[in-house]
């Protein structure tokens, strides 16, 4: 019952202490030392490798009509557009990560949204955890800008002006047919104005929040309610575009109509798991005192419902494409299970077992959906795991065989999660961890499950 709980003071205040910001520029500091000697290796190693195994994986599709063998080819063609130099993997890298990070920062903003637009009063005592992730935002906006400025030619094929030379030799009419949508000033416009739109938004709730905190009353809850909602609006429209031009754009050929659903639920689950894993972090360190077992267990709920979630949409997006049997859409799978030397099948089934059967069997009992290590072991899985799903996604496109897991790949992963991690302890400490003055504290300070 609810009169079970004994009331902790909420007048808490996060220290980002030295230690802890000198860990974190340690960690930053082996990711650099790690990129720059995973670059001198890849620069080193060996000439350019071309994407290559597609077309095996185009003679893998049976006995194609001439009209699918023209397809098939097209597509192959698509993705072995031009030689993988160890400067493309460095692009192709920065992007992987920035995008994986944009989605776990705006999901920050999301989480806020919905639960303002459903009046939830559980979440309040964490809130400020949520609250925080979108700071990261600008530096993921200005990291993707340089990178299309930079690398873009190597990691999008539509960026190349010969495919719309009709008559040409690179001419591809289906490319050639996209140009309205996928053309540069067009594509950067509509990047800016993502990052816009989500931080602008964050930024006027973040401030109502923070009034509220001083002030107290109705009135800035009531705003944060109206802009919560707008921003589900704009979420709703801009996750499965941004989702477009992120990720399925690298692959110009191919397109699915679920896969804006299926980015957004692995953007998600894998920002559930940050929230989460922080939560309990924070509390092994005695914060939040006021979050309790039944607040926790809600959380492993959430990234539990969300993992299936997530591989529900896979499969069916997965099943779809499988049934039809379609030259032009199942050689984005069997690039991926044949192509490349069939380098990408392992870490496309990995992604499978970190995702959804190991947070499954994990956090399948009640007890386990509020236990430290348990939540803690699933939370790192979910968030390994995503970060390898959009690898999948994004690796085959831009470098094709020449992809890797090494140095280079995880110093960049741990340069980004040390940077994320400094922006959200710097925001934490800005305000009370807990809102003071939230209407519907009280609800949230006694939340019990019985």
């Amino acid at each position: 019952m609810a009169s079970a709980h004994s009331i902790p003071s909420i007048e808490e205040r996060f220290e980002f202490t030295s230690g802890a910001k000198r860990n974190l520029i340690i960690g930053g500091a082996i990711g650099v030392a790690l990129v720059l000697g995973g670059a001198y290796l890849a620069a080193n190693g060996g000439h350019d490798v071309v994407a290559h195994g597609s077309e095996h994986a185009a003679s893998a599709i049976g006995h194609p009509t001439p009209e699918n063998a023209t397809k098939a080819h097209q597509e192959v063609a698509a993705a072995g557009h031009h030689a993988a130099t160890w400067l493309t993997r460095v692009w192709a890298n920065l992007w992987v990560n920035a995008v994986y990070f944009t989605g776990i920062s705006v999901v920050g903003m999301f989480f806020i949204s919905y639960n303002y637009l459903a009046q939830a009063g559980w979440s309040v005592v964490f809130k400020r955890i949520p609250e925080a992730m979108p700071a990261f935002l600008p530096f993921t906006g200005i990291i993707m800008l340089i990178t299309f400025f930079l690398g873009g030619h190597d990691l999008f094929h539509w960026t190349h002006e010969g495919l719309y030379e009709v008559g040409g030799p690179e001419y591809d009419p289906i490319i050639a047919g996209k140009r309205g949508f996928l053309n540069t000033p067009f594509f950067v416009i509509r990047l800016v104005l993502y990052f816009v739109l989500w931080y602008g938004m964050w930024r006027v709730i973040r401030k109502l929040s923070l009034q509220e905190d001083e002030i107290g009353g109705t009135e800035f809850y009531d705003k944060c309610v109206r802009l919560g909602t707008a921003f589900l609006v704009v979420f709703g429209v801009t996750s499965s575009t941004s989702a477009w031009d992120f990720v399925m754009s690298i692959d110009t050929h191919w397109f699915s109509t679920m896969f804006g659903w299926y980015t957004l639920a692995s953007w998600h689950v894998a920002g559930l798991a940050v929230i989460t894993l922080t939560v309990v972090m924070l509390r092994e360190r005695g914060y939040l005192k006021a979050v309790n077992s039944s607040h926790l267990r809600d959380l492993g709920k959430f990234v539990f419902a969300f993992s299936i979630f997530w591989t529900y949409v896979w499969f069916a997006q997965f099943l779809l494409i499988y049934y039809a049997n379609m030259p032009e859409e199942i050689i984005y799978y069997l690039e991926r299970f044949r192509g490349h030397g069939e380098f990408y099948k392992a870490p496309f089934f990995i992604t499978l077992f970190l995702n959804f059967f190991f947070p499954f069997l994990v956090l399948m009992t009640r007890d386990a959906k509020f236990t430290h290590s348990i939540l803690k072991v699933a939370c790192w899985s979910v968030i390994i795991g995503h970060y390898m799903d959009f690898y999948t996604n994004i690796m085959p496109g831009t470098v094709g065989g020449s992809a890797g897991f090494g140095p280079l790949e995880w110093g960049f992963f741990l340069i980004f999660i040390c940077a994320f991690t400094w922006t959200v302890a710097s925001q934490l400490e800005k305000a009370n961890l807990i809102p003071r003055h939230h209407p519907m504290l009280e609800e949230s300070l006694h939340h019990d499950i019985a």
